[in-house]
Parts: C-alpha cells; sequence; structure tokens
C-alpha cells in the first residue's frame, strides 16, 4: 500500500481535515434544537428501472446537462470494472484492451479530455496522463456516477468532453441496518478458465452516527489471440540506407512495380511507397487480480448537518504473458528480393504505391517471450462537511487521493535472419517461405533462431493529488430583485504531483557484463512448451497454425542470473508538481416569462496555476564522455485564466423542459508532456523532449436541448453542442540531432541516422467539434397495458469535427481518439421477481495513432452484445446470469483503408452466475 511521508502536503491535509473537524464539533450545539429527520433513502435495490427512475430524477433537477447511474447496492454494476458500468450512459463510451474496457470517453472526444473526480476529489491512478485507468477500480464499491457535460463555477475545472463525478456510499444513504453479499463465478470461452467474484457491503446507523464498509474483490483470467503489427513502412527505410541495400531496393521497385524513385532522399516521395513493417502472429493470457473496498464514518445529528469521513482503497495486479512469432520485414540486414503483388489504386489520390506481397532478403523473424507485471495500489480518504441554516449553506471538504503504480516488463528474444515473403490477409497478415533456397519454416525452426537478448525493463511511477475546498451559500428574498434568488462564493485549492522512475537492462549472459549466450545459444536449447499448453484454451484460434516457444516461467528461472536487479537511470527520470488556486462566485436566478418558470445558474471561476518540472539533463564529461547532473535540474511554468459559465432551464410545460449551457473550460496538459526529459524511439528514429512551458487545451462550448419527461421515469431528448477548441496538444518537429549511431539489440551498428525531436506543442488556431445527442428511455407499458415491465433506453450521438490530422504527407486525419457516432440500446424487462436485459454499445471508428506521422492508423467501429438475467428466489436472496460479447465480436483496425489491416484480434465471451443476499 502506499507510504504517506510526512512532508508539507500531508501536514497540510491533516491540517485541513483536523480543522474541518473542530470546526464540526464546536457547530453541533448549534443544531440542537434542529429536525432528526432523515434524508430520503434512494435504495434501488435490484431494479434497473427504478435505478433509470431515480437517475432521470437526479437529471431533471440539474439545472446543466448531466447524466447519472445509480447502483446504492453492492453488485447492481455487473460488469467487469467501472469503465464498463459506464457506457450504458448517453453519450459515453469506452476503449478497449484485449477485451476488457479500459479508458473512458464522452461524447466520441479524446479519453484524455475527460475529467474524474471520486468524492469530489481528482482521482490518481497511476497513468502518464491525466485520463484515468478505469479498469483499476472494482464497480461494486461505487454507489452513484453522474457525467456532467456543462460546468459550473463551483465545479473543479477540467473536461473539455465531460467530468465523471463518482460516489461512493455513506450509511445515510440508507434508512438503517444494511447488508448485502454477493458471489459469482465467471468463465471465458477462449481460456476456458472459471474466476471468483465476492463482493460485500455493511452498514448502519445508531442515533446521530452511521458507519458503513464495502469490500471486492474478483479475478479475470482472459485469453486473447491477435494477428496484428501489420503497420506501413515508409520505402525511405531501405532507400536511405546507402550502399547495396538501397540499389537493389531501387532495382526491384522499378523492375517489379515500374516505380521509378527520383531522389532516394526525398521523404515526400519515399514515404508514399509502403511496405509491410512486421506481422506477427501473437497469444495473450492476461490475469488480473482486482481488490477495492471503501468505509465511511458519518456523523449526521440534523437534517441541516452533516460530517462524513471517508476511505477509499484498493490494488490491481495484472500479470500479462504474450507469446509472439513475428517477421521484421524492414530489419537492417534486408531489402527488397521480389514484388510479386503492388497497388497503385486504392490509395492513388495520395500517390501511395503499396507493395501488398514481397520477398526479402533477410527478414528479422523473432520468437518473443513477453511478461509485464502491472501493479497499483491506490488510496483516497478525506472528509466532507455539509451544513446550513434557513438561508445558507457552508460546504468543506479536503482530502487525498494517490497511486503507486510498478510495471515490470520482460522480453526474451530469439532471432533468425533468412529471406522470406510476407504478405496482407483478408484478416491481417502472413510470412511465408519464399523461393529463395534460404528461406525457413518461420514456426518451426527452432534451431535457425540465436538469442539476441533478454530485455528487462522496470518503471515506476507515483502519482499524490490533495485538494481542499470550501464554499459558502447565501438566499435572498430582494422585494427589489425578486429574480435572485442565491449567491455561491469559494475557494479550492488543489497539489498535485507525478513522479516517474524507469530504467532498462539487457542480459546477454549468466552473469553481469557477460554476453556468452550471444549468438551461440539457440532457442533448441532451452525448454519449449507448444503456443496451445502456454495458453489456456487449446488452439490458436485466429489462423490455422501452431508453433513452440519458451514459456515466461522458464525465462524468468533461466536468464535472470543471481542477484539481477533492474537499474533507475538517471536520464530517464521526470517530476512534475502542479498547484491551482481556484476562486469561483456564482448566482441562481428563478423568475417567469409569461408562464414560463425560467432558472438559471452564471457565475465564473479563476484559476491560477503554477508547475515546475524535474528531469537530470545529459551533460559532457572532460574526457568526451556523458553523464548526468548531480541533482535534477528544474524549469517551471505558469498560467492564470478566467472561466465563465452559464446554465438555464426553462419547464415549457409540467413535462418538457428547454435546458441551455454555454461556457468556456480547460483540460490540462498531460503531466508526461510537461516532463523535463528526452526519450528515445529507435525504431522510429526520434528523440521526444517534454515541454514545461505548454499551455492548457481551451474550448468555448454551448448546447441546447429539449426534454420530454414521461410516467413511470421515461424519458425522450435531444441536444445539439458546438465547441470550439484551441491550444490542442500535439506532437511537433522542433530540431534535429545528425549522425546518431543506432545500435542492435546485439551490439553491432546498425547504423548512422538523423534523429528528428519532436515535443509537445499547443497548436495554432481552433477548431471546432459539434454534434447531437439523442436518448430515449421508453417503458413500453405507458403506451400497450400487455408490455407492462417492458421498456428500452437508448442514446445516440453524432460527431463533426473540422480539425485536420498531424499527417506530414496531407493525408486528411481526424482527431486522434474522435470518433464519429457511438450509440448504445438496452431492452429490459421485469416484474417484482424476474429481470432480463439486453445491451448493445457501438463506438464507430476512430484514429488511434499516426504511423511516422504519416499514416493515419484506425480502430474499427465496434459494437459489443452484453446481456443478464436474475431471478430473486425470495425477498432476500437473488440469482444472476451475466453474458459479455455474447456474439463474439472480433477487434479490428487498419491503416487509412481497409484492405490493409493491421489487428485481428479475438477475446472471446464471459459469463458469469451468480448469488446475491440482501438483508
Amino acid at each position: 500500500m502506499i507510504g504517506l511521508n510526512m512532508n508539507r502536503r500531508t501536514a497540510w491535509l491533516m491540517t485541513s481535515c483536523a480543522a474541518i473537524g473542530l470546526f464540526a464539533t464546536t457547530s453541533v450545539q448549534a443544531q440542537a434544537t434542529a429536525s432528526q429527520d432523515q434524508v430520503e433513502e434512494i435504495v434501488v435495490t435490484g431494479s434497473y428501472r427504478r435505478s433509470l427512475e431515480k437517475a432521470i430524477d437526479m437529471k431533471r433537477e440539474n439545472v446543466g446537462f448531466s447524466d447519472s447511474i445509480v447502483a446504492t447496492d453492492v453488485a447492481n454494476f455487473p460488469e467487469q470494472n467501472l469503465a464498463e458500468a459506464l457506457q450504458r450512459m448517453p453519450g459515453v463510451t469506452i476503449e478497449r484492451n484485449k477485451g476488457l474496457g479500459g479508458r473512458v470517453s464522452v461524447r466520441g472526444l479524446p479519453a484524455e479530455f475527460t475529467f474524474v473526480t471520486i468524492n469530489n476529489l481528482a482521482t490518481a491512478s497511476g497513468s502518464g496522463g491525466r485520463d484515468v485507468e478505469f479498469d483499476i477500480f472494482a464497480s461494486e464499491v461505487v454507489q452513484q456516477v453522474t457525467v456532467q457535460k456543462s460546468p459550473r463555477a463551483s465545479d473543479e475545472e477540467g473536461g473539455i468532453a465531460g467530468a465523471i463525478n463518482i460516489s461512493t456510499a455513506r450509511p445515510f444513504d440508507y434508512s438503517g441496518r444494511k447488508l448485502v453479499a454477493s458471489a459469482e463465478g465467471a468463465y471465458n470461452s477462449i481460456s476456458e478458465k472459471t474466476d471468483p467474484k465476492v463482493a460485500f457491503l455493511a452498514s448502519d446507523t445508531w442515533g446521530d452516527w452511521g458507519g458503513l464498509v464495502s469490500f471486492s474483490a474478483a479475478r479475470r483470467t482472459n485469453r486473447t489471440d491477435s494477428n496484428s503489427g501489420i503497420n506501413f513502412r515508409p520505402m525511405f527505410r531501405f532507400l536511405e540506407a546507402g550502399g547495396t541495400r538501397a540499389a537493389q531496393a531501387a532495382s526491384v521497385l522499378a523492375r517489379d512495380a515500374g516505380v521509378v524513385v527520383k531522389d532516394v532522399r526525398n521523404r515526400d516521395e519515399t514515404g508514399r511507397i509502403i511496405f509491410q513493417d512486421k506481422v506477427g502472429d501473437r497469444a495473450y493470457l492476461n490475469t488480473q487480480d482486482q481488490w477495492g473496498g471503501t468505509a465511511s464514518l458519518q456523523y449526521k445529528p440534523s437534517a441541516n448537518f452533516d460530517i462524513a469521513f471517508d476511505l477509499m482503497v484498493g490494488g490491481y495486479e495484472a500479470t500479462e504473458d504474450q507469446y509472439d512469432a513475428a517477421a521484421y520485414s524492414a530489419s537492417s540486414r534486408s531489402t527488397l528480393e521480389t514484388i510479386h503483388a503492388y497497388d497503385k489504386t486504392t490509395l492513388s489520390q495520395y500517390n501511395m504505391v503499396v507493395l501488398r506481397d514481397v520477398s526479402y532478403t533477410a527478414t528479422q523473424h523473432e520468437m518473443l517471450s513477453k511478461e509485464q507485471i502491472n501493479k497499483t495500489d491506490y488510496v483516497q480518504f478525506g472528509t466532507e462537511l455539509n451544513w446550513h441554516g434557513e438561508t445558507w449553506k457552508l460546504h468543506g471538504l479536503a482530502g487525498y487521493s494517490g497511486a503507486e503504480k510498478t510495471l515490470d516488463y520482460s522480453n526474451l528474444k530469439h532471432v533468425a535472419y533468412a529471406p522470406s515473403r510476407t504478405r496482407w490477409t483478408a484478416k491481417g497478415g502472413e510470412t511465408v517461405k519464399s523461393a529463395n533456397p534460404a528461406s525457413i519454416d518461420m514456426y518451426n525452426s527452432p534451431s535457425k533462431y540465436l538469442f539476441e537478448a533478454y530485455e528487462t525493463s522496470l518503471e515506476k511511477i507515483k502519482d499524490d493529488k490533495y485538494a481542499a475546498q470550501v464554499d459558502f451559500t447565501k438566499e435572498f428574498d430582494f422585494s427589489f430583485f425578486p429574480a435572485l434568488k442565491t449567491i455561491q462564493v469559494g475557494a479550492r485549492y488543489t497539489d498535485k504531483s507525478k513522479e516517474r522512475q524507469y530504467g532498462a537492462l539487457n542480459i546477454q549472459g549468466p552473469s553481469a557484463g557477460s554476453t556468452a549466450w550471444l549468438n551461440t545459444r539457440t532457442m533448441a536449447d532451452s525448454q519449449l512448451t507448444p503456443i496451445d499448453q502456454l495458453v489456456p484454451g487449446g488452439e490458436y484460434s485466429i489462423r490455422d497454425i501452431t508453433w513452440s516457444q519458451i514459456s515466461n516461467e522458464y525465462a524468468r528461472k533461466t536468464f535472470r542470473y543471481a542477484g539481477f536487479k533492474t537499474p533507475y537511470t538517471p536520464g530517464d527520470y521526470y517530476k512534475v508538481d502542479e498547484t491551482v488556486t481556484s476562486l469561483y462566485a456564482m448566482a441562481d436566478l428563478g423568475f417567469d416569462v409569461g408562464p414560463v418558470p425560467v432558472a438559471v445558474n452564471g457565475g465564473v471561476r479563476y484559476v491560477d496555476t503554477s508547475v515546475t518540472s524535474s528531469g537530470y539533463h545529459q551533460i559532457q564529461t572532460p574526457t568526451g564522455g556523458t553523464t548526468y547532473t548531480p541533482a535534477p535540474v528544474s524549469s517551471d511554468g505558469s498560467y492564470n485564466k478566467l472561466l465563465p459559465s452559464l446554465n438555464f432551464t426553462a419547464d415549457l410545460t409540467d413535462s418538457i423542459t428547454l435546458r441551455g449551457a454555454a461556457s468556456k473550460t480547460l483540460m490540462r496538459p498531460a503531466l508526461t508532456d510537461l516532463a523535463y526529459k528526452r526519450t528515445a524511439s529507435w525504431n522510429s528514429f526520434r528523440f521526444t523532449d517534454g515541454n514545461p512551458n505548454l499551455k492548457p487545451t481551451f474550448a468555448e462550448q454551448w448546447e441546447v436541448g429539449l426534454e420530454k419527461y414521461l410516467p413511470e421515469g421515461g424519458l425522450l431528448a435531444v441536444s445539439y453542442f458546438d465547441k470550439k477548441i484551441e491550444g490542442v496538444v500535439r506532437q511537433a518537429l522542433t530540431g534535429t540531432v545528425k549522425n546518431v549511431t543506432k545500435y542492435n539489440a546485439n551490439g553491432t551498428v546498425d547504423g548512422v541516422y538523423d534523429f528528428d525531436v519532436y515535443q509537445p506543442v499547443n497548436q495554432e488556431g481552433s477548431y471546432k467539434v459539434n454534434g447531437v445527442e439523442m436518448v430515449a428511455i421508453v417503458p413500453f407499458g405507458l403506451f400497450f397495458e400487455p408490455l407492462k415491465g417492458f421498456g428500452i433506453n437508448a442514446n445516440y450521438t453524432i460527431l463533426d469535427s473540422s480539425l485536420t490530422g498531424q499527417s506530414i504527407i496531407k493525408v486528411p486525419t481526424p482527431p486522434v481518439g474522435l470518433a464519429d457516432k457511438a450509440y448504445n440500446v438496452t431492452l429490459f424487462y421485469e416484474n417484482e421477481r424476474f429481470q432480463a436485459r439486453v445491451s448493445y454499445n457501438y463506438k464507430d471508428k476512430y484514429v488511434e495513432g499516426i504511423g511516422y506521422e504519416m499514416y493515419p492508423i484506425w480502430r474499427s467501429g465496434y459494437g459489443q452484445t452484453d446481456m443478464s438475467v436474475s431471478y430473486n428466489l425470495n425477498d432476500h436472496v437473488q440469482l444472476s446470469l451475466e453474458g459479455i460479447n455474447i456474439t463474439d465480436e472480433t477487434t479490428k483496425g487498419y491503416t487509412m483503408d481497409p484492405s490493409f489491416p493491421t489487428m485481428d484480434e479475438k477475446s472471446g465471451r464471459r459469463f458469469s452466475l451468480g448469488l446475491r443476499v440482501n438483508f
């Protein structure tokens, strides 16, 4: 678990918490005569329809645009993690990785444009950016989630797409004692493993006090098979190599494809001649252990006063074994031998020629046994005070959120250089023997593979966030200004820090510094295991092939010599500190325009930000060598901004509401982008520097919508939103380092190249994103009595963007991560004992990266069908059956055109059977 040092921020936080607690105890007597009424219980035990009704009530009462999920009992979110629970909400989609929901995006915008809080505190998860890794959080410990799509001045700034506000349960959310427990077993169709999951919640109140604890633990074992890595590689890889490699490549292009290169140094020309980079057949085994718990102590002597102390802790450990049989066409020894098929038509509008089927002189065949162990521990604690009189309210909070993440990575690499033939297939790519007599069967020639390296890396990230806020609201009843209802003023201070250490070391012999195994030990000298035994579940499911590799367990025992430890490298260290002071004021107005009641919330928020970024810098020694500065070197940056906001509702009738909003908001740059460091991408021939002087991305946005509220929790809604976004952070070419020597893993020289230097910068100008969001929650019994209990919950989001991507050869590209459309449809039925749901979630295609800053790599549109059935055996016991991805959809991707696939990935179905007891 995270160790908390008694530094200045910890002391400041404890002082803030103590001050709120002291203020609370001295205020109790002032409330002694107040009413002892408790708030309305919001339990919606086991009822999807009643959960919808509560969420719609919350939406209606909010002046701004928002949507909510209510799950007041443990296990009411049946998904694998919190991300998958959120995907049912209007405009919310998730990014999946090997079948598991991870990052969350709102309205199709990139995930880093979404701001996340838990109990009003910005959430730490150990990621390198502002986005939150939702897969580490268990959904069962969550009470309520609201997506705020139009900000108010009192909301913590951040979230151009929206803010996701998560709340954990407190004891006075229930009317008395509450005990809930659940257990389930989940089966994956590919791994053929059954995983356990347990959860419980216990809550009680006694007089003015209440206490609650909840806990959830789960294991997930998932196998994924993938034919992937088939990206574009520009022909300047060969043509700029010089010598016979370049001459032969130019000759074969002219002979077999009729392509005559005029200038081998003109990348605008050679970057439009494409061959395959690497083709890999991969089997993954991902095992995750996830646990989370909450505790809450609440003091509530009256309806006017309460103070709560909340704790949230958890851990996430994932071990991923990847077994990869790959062919690297662009090896440093290779060049073109024969072009069997080429395509001048598909991408002719960009003057691009794609070599679809090619034989190469010396493909680098690789057998890779990769292991990554991800351990994340997180903790969050805080205190919140709510106190109000007849005409005033006081709210205060102070808290801490922290995460420590360790990534232990290794890659056992054996290599065989030989001629081979690589080509695109309908779903991905394949490498087969070529006509050259020296060609090999890459899947069944272990004695041909020589040991190259056992690569290791170790990364540790520490993410700390502290916050304190206080605000005061005063109600007014002025005869000269009857429209003014309340004025609210407040301040918030946050202190965020992210520290990263990283190191890498290659093992090439049985002791430190030894190279005894290099080019002498073959793969056949190690214990080999067939792929269908390395990962559970049988044969490789993507293609009709099989092969054997070295297990990661064997590799760790055999190749890590006694006393081995991956050292941290000073040049890879960075630390970023950010402090933000915010002041805000806003007013609520209420008045009638003719017969129409109108409510308005308007305000302004001032933010002042300071950033300090530190890292070790490389310096030259008097003898001509290099070392690092003895202490970190720092760089400072700062900015301030005024952020106005306006929200209004007009109740046109008792059931029809017109809603509108306008605001200016921001999303701060990722802390990794602010880091004062340089990293190298050797295969891409580039260095990437941080930029401590980055400014946030700003958005001016407005929205207008019409909502029709139906009986029994029904809703029909449509809204149009428009966002003008400026200062988008992009990687830009800012310099060149000449004559950089690049080495192969075996220590030989790959070549001397000019390396481009890229930095994140704020792009000049602005672009627009606009869209329409539609929601329909309809109980069918409203229209036809025999269908009572049936209903639909559906939403649809359409986006349009004026932004083009950063392709340096001018290929039109939307923003990375932005999908044009997304929709969710849930059909449900329930009665007093039985519930059933079938949900379909779809996210349209989007660009997930731009290869070599030239070629947009698309993730294909993906739709998944999930189901849930439950039956109440009696008033206290419920039996449930759930299925995730029941139609066994695969994840696909392509570069520029679907006829050039990059990935075909299959993660299988997941079924779970569970039992829940509720008292």
